[in-house]
């Protein structure tokens, strides 16, 4: 009798486990995760390293500008950073311009718009920087065989008064589906945090997805070679939709760290910011 609880321990512990072991992502060790706040850490996160000193600044619905959503960009998405550079990407409803809200290493902001192409969704899911600062990659909702490319606002493009136009494309050689966030692990590749629910693409839902480009971004179109790397942690004390949001590749250690929102009411209780790296 004491063998046989002790299999059926063994038993219970492996269906406890699995599940997590089946969301483990190539090539990255999960490492530890914190608690995500719905209200205002529930889009995105990046972290700005400045002389002044080192910060990771998370976005939600609770930090909106009062202003900005007074004048209709009702959504933040998941920002980006380097060289001390900081953007936050805003959309609205209707097909109004995206906005980009830039903060420049000396604190000061700025705002930056973005009309619209006759083709382009209006969705303005994150900002990526390139690591030397002077390019600016954004993403839409949906199904997509790209990822738009912008001047970098403050840097190449200086007049918050002009439309900011685009640069160019990556066109990525396999689809991707309701990319929440991406960021930059070097030159040549992003990391990108897709929120698929439906898993046909790839073979799985909600994949942490590797685009190795064909060159540094230089303000034409260039090819992205789009890998799965398996799917990111889906663990809550709720069953149900869980959310994938926001990513962020810290240069300093190397560490990645991706949002992901719990289900129903869980989404208050253990939402998760995962944190990984390469080992």
């Amino acid at each position: 009798m004491r063998r046989t609880g002790i299999v059926l321990t063994l038993v219970t512990l492996l269906a406890v486990v699995s599940p997590a072991l089946a969301q483990a992502v190539t090539g990255w060790t999960e490492v530890g995760s914190d608690t995500a706040r719905a209200l205002d850490e529930s889009q995105g996160l990046a972290t700005i390293v400045r002389p002044s000193g080192t910060t990771i600044r998370y976005t939600g619905i609770g930090t909106i500008p009062a202003d900005l959503n007074s004048q209709g960009w009702n959504h933040v998405g998941d920002p980006g950073s380097a060289q001390g550079w900081y953007v936050e990407p805003y959309q609205r409803d209707d097909r109004g311009a995206k906005l980009f809200r830039v903060q420049a290493p000396d604190g000061s902001w700025a705002d930056y718009r973005h009309a619209l192409e006759s083709w382009e969704a209006n969705n303005n899911s994150f900002a990526a920087v390139s690591p030397d600062a002077r390019w600016l990659v954004a993403g839409e909702w949906g199904t997509m065989d790209r990822l738009l490319v912008h001047p970098m606002p403050g840097v190449v493009a200086t007049n918050p008064a002009q439309n900011l136009p685009l640069a160019g494309t990556i066109r990525l050689d396999h689809a991707v589906r309701d990319v929440q966030g991406c960021d930059f692990q070097t030159a040549t590749r992003l990391l990108c945090a897709s929120d698929d629910p439906d898993g046909s693409l790839f073979g799985t839902t909600k994949p942490l997805l590797q685009v190795d480009l064909a060159g540094p971004l230089s303000g034409s179109d260039v090819t992205g070679h789009v890998t799965s790397l398996g799917q990111l942690p889906l663990r809550s004390g709720c069953s149900g939709s869980f959310e994938v949001e926001g990513i962020d590749f810290d240069e300093r250690d190397a560490t990645l760290r991706v949002i992901v929102m719990s289900p129903s009411i869980c989404i208050l209780f253990d939402s998760k910011t995962y944190r990984f790296q390469q080992r």
